[in-house]
């Protein structure tokens, strides 16, 4: 399925689901008007057409939110990519746009990455050299976790995911969402 395709089919869940017109979502550090009946997210800070795999995750985050009434809990059971259901065979896809990243970005100054708690919804985590749990959705946590090099091995990051993650998101999403996050941090 193309954008369109997969646009076109969650606008077509969506509307099933929800009286409202006009609903909001809050992504990273922005919101999003979302207008039902026209079919368009826009970003409130900039007043901009969101781009189209922005819309198929608010769309699939809002119908999964709407499906369930309200959705899981965090666990507080962390989970790496390869455990999430269909995760293995996009773990070369999600390494490549996520982790590789954030090794690029903070290897080397594993401690700069606490700063984005400035400008994103954030939080410090204990664990590794330096963890972050950021939350692209409010109920959403993401630990980001990264190594400094030391005499044995090079600089290294990962990613985990509360275990119920799959029950907003699917595997490609959740790829797709978390590039978002390694591209905003």
């Amino acid at each position: 399925m193309g954008y369109e395709q997969t646009i076109g089919k969650a606008w077509n869940d969506l509307s099933g689901l929800s009286s409202e017109k006009r609903l909001s979502a809050k992504l990273l550090s922005d919101i999003y008007d979302i207008d039902v009946d026209k079919k368009t997210v826009s970003s409130n800070s900039c007043n901009v057409p969101a781009k189209d795999y922005v819309v198929i995750i608010i769309l699939h985050y809002l119908i999964r939110k709407l499906k369930l009434k309200a959705l899981p809990v965090a666990s507080g059971e962390w989970i790496d990519f390869n455990q999430i259901e269909g995760g293995q065979g996009y773990y070369p896809a999600f390494k490549k746009r996520t982790i590789d990243r954030v090794v690029k970005k903070y290897g080397y100054a594993p401690e700069a990455i606490l700063k984005i708690g400035d400008r994103l919804p954030a939080k410090r985590y204990n664990k590794g050299d330096a963890g972050i749990v950021i939350y692209p959705f409010d109920e959403v946590p993401v630990l980001i976790t990264i190594w400094k090099e030391d005499d044995e091995f090079g600089p290294e990051a990962n990613i985990l995911f509360d275990r119920n993650i799959s029950s907003i998101f699917c595997a490609e999403d959740i790829v797709v969402l978390t590039e978002m996050i390694a591209h905003s941090i």
